[in-house]
């Protein structure tokens, strides 16, 4: 719950009373929804940075101190303890799962893995070469039509069907796109295999391979997910639920999320890593020529993977997967010029004074791609691998959003810069 006191803004000597809402974590914010009622303005932060657009119990961010909790547990000690299922279920229903909780919920996933044959057909469809993004968000917004939409006040099990589906066909989905976009055939889920050993076996697995995920393989897949599990008010999230308040089904506010995660600057940043370091070690560029191209206002390089809007600090996450990718090699050592690049230029960039001053340190993004890379994944995968993390995060998001009593349709004002009223003239008066 949040406390309320009282704050005032003045403007042009004019006082205007507001609520000052604060937190469970001290965090603080003023309620701005009548300032255009009380005074006739409206607040502008393009990129809404320090706009707070919702009330959340789901997941706490400090970017300064580097703190990221999930239903007030530290990311750190989910990593450690928890696979991903349990992760999911405890954003999705704000608590961790007993073991009978557990085994239902992985039952329910195991259930629900297979697609709708007719669904095959489509996948058949797409052009070759399809981005598998482009694939997940289409086939997502699919399932509407051969699964019913969660009715508004829908019983428990009503939820954990529905979200058991989602969590499990999103799993399914990612992998028949990847197998639909090098032309081998489907492999389908199996009720030996547990949530991510089932994802690596459809991935990986094909009629003339002998594959079989390697038991560390599944645990560190089960870290990743959990790494992209759910990060607060980020982009997908809020596109998210801006499609959420218009009313739209689960199915079609997913398929928002998805399409806004695949951009650069969002879930499709760790493929947008690799393809850097590629073109680095193609141009044969030292570090030092990297750093210097990145300080250069006048250069469109972007040094990517470093830097986050919210942490000013090292991103917790990204200790994590630096971790987990040192671990990796070790564990399996790869001839890659790739990986001293990367371990190379953040040594350098941290140690530069430009870097530290503007807060620049390796974000989530950075050592994740390098993991998926390591682990045999094309980089065209990297943000589908994201949004299956993110999926339980979404989800948890929505079904809040839904019992939000404050929850209204968003539609933002702007600042409106362009010519005042003209006179309409006439086509043949026109110059």
């Amino acid at each position: 719950m949040t406390a309320e006191k009282q704050a005032e803004l003045r403007v042009a000597g004019e006082g205007y009373p507001l609520k000052a809402l604060e937190g469970t974590m001290g965090d603080l914010a003023l309620d701005i929804r009548d300032l255009r009622a009380q005074s006739g303005r409206v607040a502008y932060d393009p990129g809404m940075a320090n706009v707070a657009s919702c009330r959340s119990a789901i997941t706490f961010v400090d970017g300064e101190k580097g703190i990221l909790l999930h239903r007030g547990y530290a990311l750190e000690d989910l990593i450690e303890n928890c696979n991903f299922t349990e992760v999911a279920y405890l954003l999705i229903h704000g608590a961790l799962p007993p073991e009978e909780k557990r085994k239902k919920f992985s039952a329910l996933l195991n259930l629900h893995s297979m697609l709708h044959e007719d669904m095959r057909s489509f996948f058949g469809n797409y052009p070759e070469g399809a981005h598998p993004m482009a694939v997940l968000s289409a086939m997502v917004v699919s399932l509407s039509s051969f699964y019913p939409e969660l009715r508004h006040n829908g019983v428990k099990e009503e939820v954990d069907i529905t979200v058991t589906r989602l969590l499990s066909k999103l799993r399914t989905i990612a992998a028949f796109s990847y197998k639909k976009s090098i032309g081998e055939p489907y492999i389908y889920p199996s009720h030996k295999y547990s949530y991510c050993e089932n994802f690596l076996n459809m991935m990986f697995r094909s009629p003339v391979s002998r594959y079989k995920a390697e038991p560390e393989d599944v645990a560190l897949m089960n870290k990743l997910l959990i790494l992209h599990a759910d990060h607060e008010q980020n982009a997908s999230t809020t596109a998210m639920r801006m499609v959420g308040s218009t009313g739209a089904n689960l199915y079609a506010c997913i398929s928002a999320g998805i399409c806004a995660l695949w951009g650069p600057l969002h879930g499709g940043a760790n493929q947008a890593v690799v393809e850097m370091l590629e073109g680095i070690i193609e141009e044969g560029l030292t570090p030092e020529q990297v750093l210097a191209r990145a300080k250069n206002k006048q250069d469109p390089f972007r040094l990517m993977g470093f830097g986050h809007r919210i942490y000013k600090t090292y991103d917790p996450r990204a200790k994590i997967a630096k971790r987990l990718c040192t671990e990796l090699l070790q564990r399996r050592p790869i001839n890659d010029k790739l990986f001293d690049v990367a371990l190379e230029l953040e040594e350098r960039a941290l140690a530069d004074e430009y870097f530290r001053e503007r807060n620049l340190y390796p974000n989530v993004d950075y050592y994740t791609g390098l993991i998926y890379r390591a682990l045999g994944f094309p980089t065209e995968m990297y943000p589908v691998l994201f949004a299956l993390g993110r999926l339980p995060g979404w989800i948890a998001h929505w079904l809040e959003m839904r019992q939000d009593p404050d929850q209204k349709l968003m539609r933002p004002r702007q600042i409106y810069v362009g010519p005042e009223r003209r006179e309409f003239a006439p086509v043949e008066t026109r110059e």
